[in-house]
């Protein structure tokens, strides 16, 4: 059994930056790949990031892709997402979530966070 609880979000002016953070209980947090999905309001829950178990593949949308940055500390059985650059589309809950294997389909993935909001503001 995994516990994942996300921090970091927040109200944040266009362009700027924000890092969330997503503990988790349990031995076997290293065992687990994780990644981060975001629903905004009236959307489908949608993939942003993926790690690997190891740290040593990461996987982004292309929505994404150049300005956030997935990592994960397993001494610290934390998962991190630094955001840059962020614009106003980027406003959603955001959820961390461990699974088998680092992919964008939700389904494999086994443990959910309950999220944290983050909000853009233009």
């Amino acid at each position: 059994q995994v516990q994942l609880v996300e921090s970091g979000g927040g109200l944040v002016q266009a362009g700027g930056s924000l890092r969330l953070s997503c503990a988790a209980s349990g031995r076997t947090f290293r065992s687990y790949a994780m990644g981060w999905f975001r629903q905004a309001p009236g959307k489908e829950r949608e993939f942003v990031a993926a790690i690997s178990w190891s740290g040593g593949s990461t996987y982004y949308s292309d929505s994404v892709k150049g300005r956030f940055t997935i990592s994960r500390g397993n001494a610290k059985n934390t998962v991190y997402l630094q955001m840059n650059s962020l614009k106003p589309e980027g406003t959603a809950v955001y959820y961390c979530a461990a699974g088998s294997i680092a992919t964008m389909t939700d389904e494999h993935y086994i443990y959910w966070g309950q999220g944290t909001q983050v909000t853009v503001s233009s």
